[in-house]
């Protein structure tokens, strides 16, 4: 099975939630072909050294990538095309940084091999879901068809963090996968949504759906507790010098249950505390080389 990371910017928990990623892979090696990350920093997976193949991206690439329309996450489409032609007969497991292996590789990846093909988990049918971009896009793809494939009031949304996609028909899903983009983007369909519809469609029109959640934590709804929790495993890591290999066995001893996965907060609790900040500054900032702070701190 080929790990597939896509990591851009210079973000740096982006970078360290990947290498996290990775190492809860590590840890079961075996049945791994190959892992492959796609970025514009190359920098942040040196020390993971014969672990994982990097593709440094360049900016003519990328722009290819992202086609005629010029959208950005089309771009995970074509990592997944460009991994496919490099071992054809190997599946592919694409995973958002925000991911982390707690099931069983050896299941999910003989799944895989039978012809299985995996999203992180069913969001919904697109033509019950609530939210303003997926009722507007409801409202723009009733009754079309994209990539020759007739959208219906079945058709699932997938949430797109991870992507399984069997060797067998694996590049005709993908190329699928394309066209509906394509045709979506064609039609000026509202963006935001694009890829992870169209891998959605494509993939359940050829393989069938089966949800990764069983496999893979994917936090994304709660990203600043798992940051904080990654970014001590890894100074630890950094401080007391342990090798990859020791990284990865050091994860047996990780406590993968210390926070949720999912904790979705009501907006008007972002807003409240953006107002709080607003109403109540900090008392007093002082930098290098201002001028000495009142006695007292005061």
């Amino acid at each position: 099975m080929n790990l597939l990371y896509l990591v851009f910017g210079s973000n740096i928990k982006n970078h360290f939630q990947a290498n996290f990623s990775i190492l809860s892979f590590l840890k079961h090696r075996a049945g791994l072909t190959s892992i492959t990350i796609v970025t514009d920093a190359p920098a942040y997976y040196q020390h993971l050294g014969g672990a994982v193949t990097v593709h440094p991206i360049d900016e003519p690439t990328l722009q290819e990538w992202k086609g005629e329309f010029n959208f950005f996450w089309r771009i995970k489409i074509k990592a997944l095309e460009y991994v496919a032609r490099q071992q054809p007969d190997v599946p592919i497991l694409y995973l958002d940084t925000d991911t982390f292996l707690h099931g069983s590789l050896p299941a999910l990846e003989a799944a895989l091999r039978s012809g299985m093909a995996f999203m992180h988990e069913p969001e919904g049918r697109l033509s019950a879901l609530g939210s303003k971009t997926e009722k507007l896009m409801w409202r723009q793809t009733q009754g079309q068809a994209y990539g020759g494939v007739a959208l219906t009031e079945q058709h699932v949304m997938w949430n797109a963090g991870v992507v399984g996609i069997p060797a067998a028909r694996g590049a005709e899903a993908i190329a699928l996968a394309l066209r509906i983009c394509d045709d979506l983007s064609r039609q000026h369909v509202t963006p935001r949504l694009i890829e992870q519809f169209a891998l959605s469609v494509a993939l359940a029109e050829t393989f069938g759906l089966q949800a990764a959640r069983p496999h893979i934590g994917h936090y994304w709804s709660n990203k600043d507790e798992w940051n904080e929790l990654i970014a001590a495993f890894l100074l630890e890591s950094h401080l007391t010098r342990r090798t990859v290999a020791q990284e990865a066995a050091a994860l047996a001893d990780f406590d993968f249950r210390a926070v949720p996965v999912v904790k979705k907060m009501k907006n008007t609790r972002y807003r409240l505390e953006k107002l709080v900040g607003r109403l109540f500054p900090p008392k007093q900032v002082v930098f290098i080389g201002d001028a000495d702070s009142p006695a007292g701190g005061q």
